[in-house]
């Protein structure tokens, strides 16, 4: 077997389906793109059909296939409604990205009730929420599959300034840990892909020159993630052949960071 063949009979989702949760985003995108890339049809899951164009537009160009569906995250209703749809398009569900997110560096006292309900809403409801619905599927169905969820940083060690943030992360981490343990004897893995530092939509703000002075002084290469560099982790943790064995993971991609003390 050449290596393209054995690298295919790894990696490849041909004649998989993946619906990416947040596939709109910065992030989430270009992992929509990589599973593409390898052979699976995309659902694009966002709030914006303009967003999603540029990303199918060039999974297009590439010779992969993908569409959008419009959903809400933290709608339950919202979730069912877009496994139905494309169920009913697609034929199946193999691989589900729970992505959307939001970041927020407000100074503690000064959280309120609002935005700290907002944060928790997206960040952990919406991933408990598209668990909830597509776990259900996948255990049903009886044919295992990957669930991965975006996780942070922040959710193995708290990371000053975005406390809600933290918070909501480190609930994803506990969860889908617990999904891992309680879904294996039906094949469905569940898996955190933990990015380092990635400028992105939800962060700018965030990032201002201190801290980014003082995360480039925490991470050993020296330099920030670049979106493409989410690709090779999502395609062994979407694997059932490459990832087969691979659950309950927080597989970092940080440059570093996690590995730095002093």
């Amino acid at each position: 077997m050449n290596a393209p063949d054995y690298l295919r009979s790894l990696f490849g989702l041909s004649g998989k389906v993946a619906v990416v949760i947040g596939g709109t985003g910065e992030l989430c995108g270009a992992m929509a793109e990589g599973l593409a890339g390898a052979g699976a049809e995309v659902v694009l899951v966002g709030r914006s059909a303009e967003k999603a164009t540029t990303r199918l537009t060039k999974i297009a160009t590439a010779g992969g296939k993908a569409w959008f569906h419009s959903a809400e995250a933290t709608s339950k209703a919202e979730l069912e409604g877009l496994r139905d749809a494309v169920l009913k398009k697609s034929g199946r569900i193999d691989i589900v990205v729970n992505g959307a997110g939001i970041n927020s560096a407000t100074p503690f006292f000064d959280i309120t009730e609002e935005e700290f309900d907002r944060i928790v809403r997206v960040n952990f409801k919406g991933v408990f929420l598209g668990c909830q619905v597509f776990g259900k599927y996948l255990v049903d169905r009886g044919q295992g599959g990957s669930i991965i969820n975006l996780g942070s940083m922040s959710g193995i060690a708290p990371i000053s300034r975005v406390f809600t943030y933290s918070a909501t992360k480190g609930a994803v981490h506990n969860l889908s840990i617990n999904l891992a343990r309680e879904w294996a004897p039906q094949k469905v893995r569940v898996n955190l892909l933990v990015p380092g530092f990635f400028p992105a939509e939800q962060n700018k703000k965030v990032l201002t020159p201190d801290r980014v002075a003082s995360i480039m002084g925490h991470t050993p290469m020296k330099r920030f993630g670049e979106a493409r560099e989410l690709i090779g982790a999502t395609l062994l943790l979407a694997s059932d052949t490459a990832g087969g064995f691979i659950t309950g993971e927080e597989l970092v991609v940080d440059g570093g960071f996690n590995a730095m003390t002093i």
